[in-house]
């Protein structure tokens, strides 16, 4: 039988206890590294915060030693491993996979490391990835906090839930984020070792979620939950699962196809879903029909972003690279998963997310799907509630309802582009921007960048376009039909709001 790492709880609590004696917080690490080394290690250069723990003051050799174990790989001396977490022991931290002998002295076997989640700081239990340990990882390699893993969690809309579900959980990043505001969370996965992971994630900071192991929706069947978040394996293959963290096992996108198609299956009336997913393309400049035609066949809202549309030899590139596969069995996979891909027809791969809410009355599926691409403007919670809210205002309010209104234009920036000309320079575009906002921009012209300047909260739509039908000497209410769906638009985006 296959013994995973920290199972014994005891000693789960005994390294919790000693960790956060030692100073290894997300406070603890950033004032012992400084800010610049902190902000090289972020960004992946290590060696000067190997230099900041060096230098460190003895009463601070603790926290340097585990900086250097759990952080940046390195392998310590055994004695001063045993010094930092006096409480569990080395025989015990052996004996539970924490750490192993090496060259003399002892190594991690497992990345903890201090993670920021909403309003409190918390330990994170995973396995060393490529870049600290030699070789390609395990088949059950249990991934650590990412890009993915934290833009999915930034994603996620924060109101409260009563009940959860973190589905494929791996190390349990998204359920700790979840625990903040969700009364009761189930986390699944297929990976037995990403399971034990999730325990011990979860016992370090005094939480208790419902594990259990199995493939997509098998684990709950039957059960519906008011928030589901899913960051699955979803990378487009050819199904071979040459590493369960990232590879379902199912040919080309078929997990996100199925988990996208099934979910609205386990959602209450009123929940909401927030997933991230690979989609294959097959044409350049019909990248959304396959997803469209998952979500629409969902029967459920649905707000789809592409965020990337990879060509395939950056998308295989990107995945090859990130097993830690030597030289020549990386290119021989590469090569072999660029055959696949050619023999699919498959030109680009779309990488987005998808936030779906089940509708609590009997009406059509609200879907919309755009590419969002630009830096700054990711999808965060409150922008989806916020996106929500609005496309629930424009239904309930008729074009009537709104030329009514008193309207509100947000704080958005007007960019103009110009070319020079005879006469000097020769305006050819201009588009207001609402800040962070993703895919906050609205092509203006003209009239709408007036109607916008003149929307202050003070006096109805309708006499706004009045005086402006006045001013340009054409009828008011051609001039509404006009701008009504201009005006639709900029309150999707949030560019636009209702005062009253």
């Amino acid at each position: 039988m296959i013994r995973y790492p920290l199972d014994a709880p005891d000693i789960v609590d005994a390294l919790g206890a000693d960790l956060r004696a030692a100073g290894y917080t997300s406070d603890g690490i950033a004032d012992l590294l400084g800010e610049e080394a902190g902000r090289a290690l972020v960004s992946g250069v290590w060696w000067p915060a190997l230099r900041q723990t060096r230098r460190a003051a003895p009463d601070r050799a603790p926290l340097a030693t585990l900086i250097r174990l759990f952080l940046l790989g390195s392998t310590e001396p055994a004695d001063d491993v045993a010094a930092a977490l006096p409480g569990v022991g080395l025989v015990a931290l052996v004996d539970q996979q924490v750490i192993e002998p090496a060259d003399g002295g002892v190594r991690a076997v497992l990345d903890i490391r201090p993670h920021g989640s909403d309003d409190a700081d918390r330990l994170v239990v995973a396995d060393q990835d490529a870049s600290m340990r030699p070789g390609a990882v395990a088949h059950d390699h249990v991934l650590g906090i990412g890009g993915a893993s934290m833009s999915l969690a930034q994603a996620v809309i924060r109101t409260p839930f009563a009940r959860a579900l973190d589905l494929g959980t791996g190390c349990g990043v998204q359920a700790l984020h979840m625990s903040s505001h969700c009364e009761t969370i189930v986390a699944t996965d297929t990976n037995a070792r990403a399971l034990a992971l999730a325990a011990a994630t979860a016992r370090l900071n005094g939480l208790d979620w419902d594990l259990r192991e199995g493939s997509l929706f098998e684990p709950v069947a039957g059960e519906r939950f008011d928030l589901i978040v899913s960051n699955p394996p979803f990378v487009v293959g050819s199904g071979a699962q040459d590493y369960i963290y990232r590879d379902s096992g199912m040919a080309g996108d078929g997990i996100s196809r199925s988990l996208i198609e099934r979910i609205g299956e386990h959602l209450n009336p009123g929940g909401i879903a927030q997933i991230l997913a690979n989609w294959e393309v097959r044409d350049l400049d019909a990248w959304d029909d396959r997803v469209r035609e998952w979500v629409q066949a969902s029967g459920l809202d649905a707000w789809v972003v592409q965020r990337e549309l990879a060509d395939p030899i950056s998308y295989v590139s990107l995945w090859v690279s990130d097993a830690g596969e030597s030289v020549v069995d990386a290119a021989e996979r590469g090569a072999r998963w660029l055959d696949w891909f050619e023999s699919e027809g498959i030109v680009a791969v779309g990488m987005g997310s998808i936030t779906f809410r089940r509708p609590v009355e009997d009406r059509p599926a609200d879907v919309v799907i755009e590419e969002i691409t630009a830096a700054g403007q990711e999808v965060t919670g409150f922008e989806a509630q916020a996106f929500w809210a609005r496309r629930d205002f424009l239904r309930e309010n008729s074009d009537a309802d709104l030329l009514a209104s008193r309207l509100s234009t947000s704080p958005v920036f007007l960019e103009t582009q110009a070319l020079p000309g005879d006469d000097g320079w020769q305006q050819v575009s201009a588009s207001v921007t609402r800040p962070g906002g993703p895919g906050a921009v609205l092509p203006v012209d003209e009239v709408l960048t007036s109607l916008l300047a003149g929307c202050r909260g003070q006096v109805p739509l309708a006499a706004l376009i009045s005086l402006l039908a006045d001013f340009h000497g054409v009828d008011a209410d051609a001039l509404a039909a006009a701008a009504m769906p201009a005006i639709r638009e900029a309150i999707g985006r949030g560019i636009l709001y209702r005062a009253d």
